[in-house]
């Protein structure tokens, strides 16, 4: 599989694929549709499954529906094998002041861990991203895709 027939995944979409109460978890069944149609590589980087986890569970607190917590902890972990996770955490103290000065120039609309998902994309050569964070729109290396339609597009403009 070539570098731009990959896509990382961002945790609003991880989240929004697990919990069938997300307002974007249809939208995202599609993209996975459309992701195994076109034959796609996807890529779950280390932060962003612990951010899922950390998103899902204060949701459901907040929702009070913890009782089904390990129940997606379970989904999640069935779409997202840990063996297949690609660990770039350890990269942060490599990265770390390229990542803040990332952050400064966006005036920290992106966020520490979307930087540092936003260098490790550049340094694949990982093109696409799905999100639903429109901060990203602002990197010229990396697009990012929210709707079935935009990746049918992306992937036919290679």
């Amino acid at each position: 599989m070539t570098a731009n027939r990959r896509i990382a995944v961002d945790a609003n979409v991880l989240v929004a694929a697990i919990d069938a109460k997300d307002k974007r978890y249809r939208v995202v069944e599609a993209l996975f549709s459309t992701i195994a149609a076109e034959k796609v590589e996807v890529v779950y980087f280390d932060c962003v499954v612990n951010e899922t986890i950390s998103i899902v569970a204060r949701r459901l607190e907040e929702q009070q529906r913890l009782h089904l917590f390990d129940g997606l902890l379970d989904d999640l972990f069935s779409r997202v094998e840990p063996t297949s996770i690609t660990w770039i955490s350890g990269d942060t103290e490599r990265l770390f002041r390229t990542l803040i000065t990332l952050v400064r120039q966006s005036n920290g609309l992106l966020n520490f861990h979307d930087a540092l998902i936003a260098l490790v994309c550049r340094e694949q050569d990982i093109r696409f991203l799905l999100s639903f964070d429109q901060d990203f729109d602002q990197l010229g290396w990396l697009t990012r895709i929210d709707t079935p339609t935009a990746l049918q597009q992306a992937l036919a403009a290679e």
